[in-house]
């Protein structure tokens, strides 16, 4: 195999330095490219087409996470990052390997190891899940509310991106791999999992009524019963959203009812 086509995202210079001193051991590795934002990593991994970039999460302007959404084409993705409770988004992005700075020669090899085994293997889909959710039953320890919660969204359609305030969202949908995030004015396709959103959206503002639903709270009208033991959200736009049994109760909760 040729050696991985490799660049570095990477705000802090210290950082960007340990990995290529890693990199520069490494006979599996070729860097093509380092960057120290979000922007720059884009057009830099557009230009040179990686096999690989170690990529950091928390950067000014634009996360790494953000940062993927604006890509076309996504390259085998290795997280670094001084922060654990990103681990769990990360793997659902299906990276790689997760880093936790400060990280050692050892660890990086690892990575780099699980790199080729998957490009080798060339991993279906079906086996590319297992890993996936392998990887995410390492981190089950993390607590749920040590999730940072995010401020906005980033949606990428065909060459336009929008950015969508959380406090506009009205509601979101799951739609097969997608979610549908309705605001008063538009609606926006997005490839993410209710799982992942409803850990991030602010806990005070949004709830999760149904499995296939998450609302805003803000633009609750009003809440119904209908039969025994069913309930419907009527929210202020006149659309309607299904209330699961289970959750009735944590909804009530958290409107104080």
């Amino acid at each position: 195999m040729n050696k991985l086509r490799t660049v570095i995202i990477e705000d802090e210079a210290p950082a960007r330095d340990l990995v290529k001193a890693y990199i520069k051991t490494n006979e599996h590795i070729e860097l093509v490219g380092e960057c120290q934002d979000g922007f720059n990593g884009v057009k830099t991994i557009m230009e040179t087409k990686p096999d690989l970039i170690f990529l950091d999460i928390q950067m000014p302007k634009l996360t790494g996470f953000e940062m993927i959404e604006l890509l076309d084409e996504v390259p085998e993705i290795i997280f670094t990052t001084a922060y654990d409770q990103y681990a769990i988004k990360a793997f659902e992005l299906s990276a790689v390997d997760y880093l936790m700075k400060p990280f050692s020669r050892d660890r990086f090899n690892e990575a780099v190891q699980k790199v080729l085994s998957r490009l080798e293997s060339r991993v279906e889909p079906e086996a590319k899940e297992r890993i996936v959710n392998k990887n995410i039953e390492e981190f089950t320890n993390l607590k749920k509310d040590s999730v940072e919660q995010i401020e906005r969204l980033f949606v990428k359609t065909g060459t336009k991106i929008d950015v969508v305030p959380v406090e506009t969202i009205v509601k979101i949908e799951a739609q097969d791999d997608y979610v549908e995030i309705h605001t008063a004015t538009n609606k926006y396709l997005k490839n993410d999992t209710m799982n992942y959103l409803e850990k991030v959206l602010p806990k005070k503002t949004f709830n999760r009524v149904h499995r296939s639903h998450i609302i805003n709270l803000n633009h609750i009208n009003k809440i119904e019963k209908y039969g025994k033991e069913s309930y419907v959200v009527i929210l202020k736009d006149g659309s309607t959203v299904n209330v699961s049994k289970s959750r009735i109760k944590e909804l009530k909760n958290q409107l104080g009812i």
